[in-house]
């Protein structure tokens, strides 16, 4: 379905998107996620065309961008992370100026608009303005507004940035509907558990470069050879630090000023660890053990720390 190529992006001397490689199968609901900068959004946009890349293809069924442009965009819905309306746009009114965008005649933006909305859950707004929308409910509407010219492809951008928990699990529900429906759809989200409920596939951006790629529970494979502990110390953490190195079934993985972090794929063996701080004296405050999800995985592939020297196991 989607192809992207050693895609590259420049702007001036900063390389935004360094030489990706992805592919998208058709009817998957992927998910794209990384802290902010990472060059989702510059990705999306060099996919939907409205930037251009500095280097690199993509491809929509077998479909070039830089040879076809105009052919790959009519396959492409895209739904931004903002919403614009102009003032006193009745719903309706929306569709058919977008409808006749796309070059859609107005008897089947009609018929297009009354299935849309009624997709969407939003029949009764018809004739409502826009601007008196909750955002929910503007969010839904872009989406409908996206599948107007009925794109193989829906591709989102934070869809869900701004909506409370209900309006959240209304996106979600039509954006799984809308898989079911044999739609290919990408997805870009800060919310990884939303992401790990809904999609088949995900990839994790960071700097510029996807670091890991593929079904879920590939991706959480990655993260299961072993488990990441914190424990907190309260009086000699050299002492701490010396014995975990004595112990060659445990990996020391950091050492901060009152917190020492180990892995090791046998809870027995941290158990006989923390046994071993005891008698010698060293206090332990506290032992957080990481469960395998794809939030722990994203923060140790994009290399974010969460310091957890304050917190116990209360």
């Amino acid at each position: 379905m989607l192809y992207l190529s050693n895609l590259v992006k420049y702007y001036n001397d900063f390389l935004a998107v360094a030489g990706i490689n992805l592919h998208v199968p058709k009817g998957d609901l992927f998910g794209f996620v990384g802290p902010n900068g990472a060059g989702k959004t510059t990705t999306i946009r060099m996919t939907c065309g409205l930037l251009q890349p500095t280097s690199g293809g993509i491809w929509i069924n077998g479909i070039s961008q830089a040879a076809h442009a105009d052919l790959m965009k009519k396959q492409i819905g895209y739904v931004p992370d903002f919403f614009g309306v102009y003032d006193n746009l009745k719903v309706s009114e929306y569709m058919e100026f977008y409808g006749s965008l796309y070059g859609i005649g107005y008897r089947e933006i009609k018929n297009m608009t009354a299935g849309l909305l009624e997709l969407v859950n939003l029949s009764d707004k018809l004739d409502e303005n826009v601007d008196s929308l909750s955002r929910g409910m503007k969010q839904r509407l872009c989406v409908a507004r996206a599948l107007l010219h009925n794109p193989e492809l829906l591709i989102l951008d934070e869809p869900s940035s701004g909506l409370d928990p209900r309006a959240r699990i209304e996106m979600k529900e039509l954006l799984m509907n809308l898989q079911s429906m044999g739609k290919t759809i990408i997805i870009s989200s800060h919310i990884l558990s939303e992401l790990s409920e809904m999609c088949n596939s995900i990839g994790i951006m960071n700097k510029g470069r996807i670091v890991a790629a593929g079904t879920i529970d590939d991706i959480l494979g990655r993260g299961r050879q072993d488990t990441r502990v914190i424990i907190g110390i309260a009086n000699d953490i050299e002492k701490a630090s010396m014995i975990a190195k004595e112990n060659p079934e445990i990996l020391l993985d950091s050492v901060r000023e009152n917190q020492i972090i180990i892995r090791s794929s046998d809870d027995t063996l941290m158990n006989r660890y923390v046994g071993q701080l005891i008698s010698n004296e060293v206090i332990v405050t506290g032992i957080i053990k990481e469960e395998n999800s794809l939030e722990t995985l994203f923060m140790q592939l994009t290399g974010d720390n969460v310091n957890y020297a304050n917190q116990s196991n209360n």
